[in-house]
């Protein structure tokens, strides 16, 4: 059963930002991560899905100024930029699903090593030929 982020004093809600964010969330990284990622939610961290699903995957990725493939690229590039190794490896696997290709993917890293530098975009580089290679993907 989806979890359903709660309000003051227990009471149950579901917002239909939660709800689009959710279902974008899933249409993005998948449903075996999504679901992954829901099964190992605890109390604890209940609080940090809610605001990532609402907030994250309902406000920003469910937006229609972007299509899903440009927010992919603008995603990996920030990401390999801040140097979010987890993070990017997530989103280079959801490019299967975006439409980001592979060449495409490595415009946006050149980008990164001219706005963020040599060494983060080299990093980068290296976890996405990974990435893609686990995927089978032909870089």
């Amino acid at each position: 059963m989806p979890f359903r982020p709660s309000c003051c004093h227990g009471e149950e809600r579901v917002s239909e930002r939660y709800d689009q964010g959710m279902a974008t969330r899933r249409e993005v990284l998948g449903d075996a991560h999504v679901d992954r990622a829901e099964a190992a939610r605890t109390s604890f961290d209940a609080p940090f899905q809610d605001l990532i699903t609402e907030a994250a995957w309902g406000h920003v990725w469910s937006r229609e100024g972007l299509a899903r493939r440009d927010r992919s690229l603008l995603t990996l590039a920030l990401l390999a930029a801040l140097g979010n190794d987890a993070e990017l490896a997530m989103h280079v696997r959801a490019t299967a699903r975006t439409g980001a290709r592979p060449e495409e993917v490595m415009e946006a890293m050149l980008h990164v090593a001219i706005y963020a530098g040599v060494p983060r975009a080299n990093h980068a580089i290296r976890i996405v030929k990974e990435t893609y290679a686990e995927m089978g993907v032909e870089t």
